[in-house]
């Protein structure tokens, strides 16, 4: 046995802590998790509706009945491109950008408490390393990419 044969195990455990704790704050601010995050992704740059569904791994038809209810809150609007009157793009609301800010507020005080059973050295350490990580899993242009094919697969091409 090794010390870290509980890894994965430890790391889905965490990963179900910190959607509770997404759920919880989202819920306060009256998003459900998929909602604030169709938000966060859209924040600063509108986004088309094909590369969402990419982004958030959802179909398309679930992604337009995802906008529709949050359109319908006055949080996000869509705009087709001149160039393209099929091709819709989404973008925040003032009132949108107002709630996807106050839920950035809300997670930056309230999801770093998940780790506050540890010493501040470790906090700071366990920070630097989630950031790490995100940022190289997110630097992927497809999200699968994140995850290396199995030698067999890598090797028939």
């Amino acid at each position: 046995m090794t010390e870290n044969d509980g890894f994965g195990n430890n790391l889905v455990w965490l990963s179900v802590l910190v959607q509770r704790r997404y759920a919880q704050v989202c819920a306060d601010h009256d998003l459900t998790p998929v909602q604030a995050t169709l938000l966060c992704v859209i924040k600063d740059q509108p986004q088309g509706m094909g590369e969402l569904a990419q982004v958030l791994g959802v179909a398309k038809n679930a992604l337009s009945g995802l906008v529709d209810r949050i359109e319908r809150r006055g949080l996000v609007h869509r705009e087709a491109l001149q160039r393209d009157r099929r091709a819709v793009t989404l973008s925040t609301t003032a009132l949108g950008k107002e709630i996807v800010d106050a839920l950035y507020a809300d997670v930056a005080q309230r999801m770093p408490d998940i780790a506050g059973a540890l010493p501040a050295d470790e906090r700071h350490q366990l920070a630097n390393s989630v950031a790490r990580i995100t940022a190289a899993l997110t630097a992927s242009p497809m999200p699968d990419a994140a995850f290396p094919k199995a030698d067999s697969e890598q090797s028939s091409g």
